[in-house]
């Protein structure tokens, strides 16, 4: 049966008005509890189910959420995903999952595609190409036509909206004071993410705390992943480091693995930390000391500030700092 047939089937058999076994069904006080109660009873009897595309026109929402990511290999990503489902889900809300695998014109297909479907709000990680090309029109279009839109983790300032982030600037001081304090001075700070503005940020940094503590350090910035054991090799026999700071997890995971093929002590000889505790960092041998950006709580987050957000379309943008751990485990310990 279809959802008019129904309800009016249902009114039939009670004596009742449509308009009155739509409001049971939904629980309005105008109804006596009685007549509630008879209404769900035959409604279940007939496997009655509400038509989910009318009650969304209805009620003018339709408890999606659109998640654009840029990488779902990421394990970083994965578990922010697994954060903001859990959020959602706990809401009411269901959520819709676009990858664009770090291209521009997949994030503008989505997000045209995400609006097309009337989601209610959208969460996205600004792609690698969007950051290199500078191009946000799609995402600043979207967001003045009134819909709500979070960034988070990888953000840009000439969006306003609600973002959430992590501190990279202070997270990056932080590994390099504890390396310094280690007693340190020889560092090389590697990025197989070089353009994005994590990356950007962490390195941004360790220069201001480096200029303070007037402590040079050795930089190798490497745009393709699949060169970067091969360079950080030639990195390592050019010159003797005594600590790495990976600005991600592949670039502290290959460091590991070029300190080992070149039989160099880890920790003795040198100490490597990276950025972000996925399952590289934690398959490592030594196990890979890491900033946690602590993901699953950084996605429910996400969720928390966006639901807020629809209910107060007009409040000032929220930017909402992720808290991060530095995890001390054996590859710098």
């Amino acid at each position: 049966m279809n959802q008019k047939t129904t309800l009016k089937q249902l009114a039939k058999e009670l004596n009742v008005s449509v308009s009155t076994v739509s409001k049971a069904l939904n629980d309005s006080s105008e109804i006596s509890t009685k007549t509630i109660k008879r209404v769900k009873e035959l409604a279940q009897l007939y496997g009655y189910k509400p038509n989910p595309v009318a009650v969304s026109l209805k009620r003018n929402k339709t408890y999606t959420l659109g998640i654009i990511i840029p990488d779902i290999l990421n394990h970083f990503f994965a578990k922010v995903l697994y954060g903001i489902e859990q959020k959602a889900s706990k809401n009411g809300y269901k959520i819709i999952t676009c990858l664009t695998n770090e291209s521009l014109e997949k994030e503008k297909e989505y997000l045209e595609m995400l609006e097309y479907n009337k989601v209610d709000g959208v969460i996205a990680a600004i792609s690698r190409e969007t950051q290199i090309a500078k191009n946000f029109d799609h995402f600043k279009q979207y967001k003045d036509s009134n819909n709500p839109l979070l960034l988070f983790d990888r953000v840009t300032d000439e969006i306003e909206c609600d973002k959430v982030l992590v501190d990279d600037h202070k997270a990056a001081e932080g590994v390099f004071s504890y390396l310094r304090n280690q007693g340190r001075t020889k560092i090389a700070v590697i990025s197989t993410i070089p353009h994005l503005s994590v990356s950007v940020a962490r390195l941004e940094g360790i220069e201001k705390l480096a200029k303070k503590s007037s402590t040079a350090f050795t930089t190798l910035m490497i745009d393709n992943p699949a060169e970067a054991e091969e360079k950080v090799k030639t990195l390592f026999k050019a010159s003797q480091f005594d600590a790495v700071i990976g600005l991600d997890e592949t670039a502290a995971s290959v460091a590991i693995n070029a300190a080992k093929h070149l039989n160099m002590g880890i920790p003795n000889d040198i100490a490597i930390v990276g950025f972000s505790d996925g399952l590289l960092a934690n398959n490592a041998y030594p196990k890979m000391s890491v900033v946690s950006q602590h993901a699953i709580e950084l996605g429910e987050n996400t969720v928390k500030i966006l639901l807020e957000r629809m209910a107060n379309k007009n409040a000032k943008p929220v930017r909402y700092i992720q808290p991060t751990t530095l995890i001390k485990r054996a590859s710098s310990e």
